[in-house]
């Protein structure tokens, strides 16, 4: 493809044919707002306020509007800048500006655009609005129509990203809304939690059902033991909501925080991941051994396992019995912990700082306790944990590094890597070829199940016996994987699926990235290089050789797979409507 020379005001840009204009001036370091775009996923040119003079009758959208060679733009004029003013004030006329108590307030991209087209308080077209009620009744997310901008961003979101599809565009003109089918609240829908809505949208329209409330009032309860545990992707975006440069791993800070939060205990997610991987690849090894379901999947993602029950059921004997991490942690606080420690297991209130929105779902599950109480009581997101850090007053940056508590608290760089596409499977491999070998393996890094590809494949030797793994991340990828499964075009034995594009480092509970960001980096990889860093500079990089995982083996849960741990540590999966009734 050749390339081709533009002028951008006055500036000469050159750039490979079939880029838009939006990216050329980009390319030159020449801003043109944006709201509706957002790189890869929703370029369709609906609000307009890209506008530019490319020397036409009228002003073009510079997001889809293609360069061509010799053409000449400015992006500054007083008519551009007008059409822009008048395109947002339209929006603003319609929009509820309680931005005070919003919780995207001075990171929402509709008020920053507000801010520099120096737009007043009082509207010219102000006049009739629309209202809506607030859709409070997912365990996950809340949608909020009054603050709905209709850029379709989490349309394209639900629909193409993740192929759930349980929101989109409704009526014509004034009373357009994205709405469910029938106006249905999102959690009478099959949608799976991912939270990747919230993560697209420019403004407060969507957000994370919030459980800081219930958290501050565990903390505050003298009776209660509180426990904190973190998952790994937290500590590579974090330090985002503070100012630090993308992928910084604020791991250190991220406990001392906890602490000064008021928590009893300060433990690791990442335990409970090398303890997920003791248990899976010790499933996955069974199973190739004694003809079992093959191939087996993952289940550590909830996004991932609630798209399977709806919309692949026939999937559900393959998923791993394995409970996710989190869970599997808190579990082990409600009984190894609690024993051990002499305290009442009804006592003790779980807490799991989380990159994802679905979690919070995951917790409400009644197979993932033991009857009398859950595993985990509570769920925040990292925003959420974010936000309970600057209401107490902590000036993260300039906190201590400290270290997770002993017990549930030491891990390896296999647990780490679970955050991004591709972990869970790299870690199960080191597991399971020095199991199933006797032998050391001499190569650690399993490079083809690495990077932000939606489908990726590997063959793997592992003692003669050739494995077939495949990775998928974001539920459309998965979709189409699992589809060349059942029509027999493909066959493995590991699957791993995680329900949110690039794994849980763009979970949907993760700092949210504007979209002007988005194309100078990419989240998924700057957070994923955090990860793989901790991984190869980590003392212990293989799950069965955490010594405290290997402690509660010998000391409280026996042989791996065996009858405790399988009470604990394992749960089972059903098929779901896809419409169902809820209370409200």
């Amino acid at each position: 493809m050749s390339d081709i020379t533009l002028t951008i005001d006055n500036v000469r840009v050159t750039v490979p044919q079939g880029t838009t204009v939006l990216e050329a001036a980009r390319k030159a370091h020449i801003h043109i707002p944006t709201l509706c775009f957002l790189k890869d996923l929703n370029e369709i040119g609906a609000c307009r306020v890209c506008v530019v003079d490319a020397g036409g009758r009228t002003l073009q959208p510079s997001c889809v509007l293609e360069a061509a060679d010799n053409m000449v733009v400015k992006t500054n004029t007083a008519k551009v800048r007008e059409a822009r003013r008048v395109l947002v004030e339209l929006i603003l006329s319609n929009h509820d500006k309680r931005c005070l108590s919003c919780v995207r307030s001075r990171n929402c991209e509709l008020q920053k655009l507000s801010l520099e087209l120096g737009i007043a308080e009082e509207n010219e077209f102000a006049g009739l609005r629309n209202e809506y009620q607030v859709d409070d009744l997912s365990p996950s997310i809340v949608r909020d129509n009054n603050k709905c901008i209709l850029c379709r961003r989490c349309v394209s979101a639900c629909q193409n990203q993740q192929a759930v599809g349980v929101i989109g565009p409704v009526n014509r003109g004034f009373a357009t809304s994205v709405e469910s089918a029938w106006k249905l609240p999102l959690a009478a829908t099959a949608c799976i939690a991912c939270g990747q809505c919230i993560a697209a949208c420019p403004v407060g329209a969507l957000r994370e059902k919030e459980e800081r409330p219930l958290v501050w009032q565990l903390l505050n309860n003298p009776d209660k033991h509180v426990v904190v545990q973190t998952a790994p992707a937290v500590r590579a975006a974090l330090g985002e909501e503070f100012g630090l440069p993308m992928g910084t791993n604020v791991t250190g800070k991220l406990v001392a925080a906890l602490r000064r939060l008021g928590f009893d205990r300060v433990f690791d997610t990442d335990f409970g991941a090398d303890l997920t991987i003791m248990e899976e690849s010790g499933e996955l090894i069974q199973r190739m051994q004694t003809g079992g379901v093959l191939p087996m999947i993952t289940s550590c993602s909830p996004g991932w396992v609630s798209f399977c029950e709806t919309y692949y059921p026939e999937f559900i004997p393959n998923l791993s019995t394995c409970k996710s991490p989190h869970e599997m942690t808190g579990a082990m606080v409600k009984s190894y912990y609690a024993k051990a420690k002499r305290i009442k297991p009804e006592r003790i209130a779980v807490v799991s700082v989380m990159p994802c929105t679905a979690k919070k779902y995951e917790a409400d599950r009644p197979e993932l306790s033991n009857g009398a109480y859950a595993d985990v009581d509570a769920v925040i997101t990292t925003r959420e944990l974010a936000r309970m850090i600057k209401e107490a007053g902590i000036d993260f940056c300039s906190l201590p590094d400290e270290a997770f508590d002993d017990m549930m608290g030491e891990s390896t760089g296999a647990a780490t890597i679970f955050g991004a596409t591709g972990g869970v499977m790299e870690a199960a491999l080191r597991t399971a070829y020095e199991t199933l070998t006797g032998e050391e393996l001499a190569k650690l890094d399993f490079e083809a199940v690495r990077g932000v590809a939606g489908v990726k494949e590997a063959s793997i030797d592992i003692g003669g016996t050739t494995v077939n793994v495949a990775v998928a991340s974001g539920t459309a990828n998965a979709a189409k994987l699992l589809d060349r499964v059942k029509a027999g075009e493909k066959s493995y034995h590991f699957i791993e699926i995680m329900g949110c594009p690039g794994g849980c480092v763009n979970g949907g509970g993760q700092p949210i990235v504007p979209a002007p960001l988005r194309m100078e980096m990419d989240p998924r990889v700057e957070r994923a290089k955090a990860l793989y860093s901790a991984d190869a500079n980590a003392p212990l990089r293989k799950s069965h050789q955490n010594p405290e995982v290997l402690k509660a083996y010998r000391d409280f849960l026996g042989e791996k797979g065996g009858h405790r741990a399988h009470t604990l540590l394992h749960t089972s999966y059903q098929a779901r409507p896809k419409y169902k009734t809820v209370q409200g």
